[in-house]
């Protein structure tokens, strides 16, 4: 168990000083070195940089970027695979460079962040809550 160390220093009016050292048993197991907090934290990375990937998909599509565009090319074909087995729920049809609102994409935002808060939770399933 990891343990904190406090130092508190009490000064009283007479000038007189009383240096007091306390050791606190850290109970909390929320440190980085524990391998389930490590395996979260990967995990909501990884959610991270998925999510970050198709919302930026989804202001490109709501602008209506140009996909002759190196960069918004780059972004649709990066996040086509993680966006494509939502199109069928709005009646998707592909139509780059033109302004609309893609659903699917949010849908998918919205499904990707779920699965990654129960695989954070199942992984930190037996520790306790504070």
């Amino acid at each position: 168990m990891a343990q904190h160390v406090q130092q508190v220093r009490k000064v009283y009016g007479d000038g007189g000083v009383t240096r007091t050292t306390k050791v606190y048993e850290d109970d909390d197991q929320t440190t980085v070195s524990s391998p389930q907090v490590l395996a979260a934290r990967v995990v909501w990375y990884i959610a991270g940089v998925i999510l970050t990937l198709l919302a930026i998909r989804f202001v490109l599509i709501l602008l209506g970027a140009n996909h002759g565009n190196a960069f918004v090319n780059f972004i649709y074909s990066l996040t086509y695979p993680l966006a494509r087995p939502f199109f069928g729920i709005f009646g998707y049809t592909i139509k780059y460079g033109v302004s609309r609102v893609e659903l699917s994409t949010l849908v998918a935002m919205a499904v990707y962040a779920l699965i990654a808060y129960g695989i954070a939770k199942l992984i930190l399933i037996d520790r306790r809550s504070e």
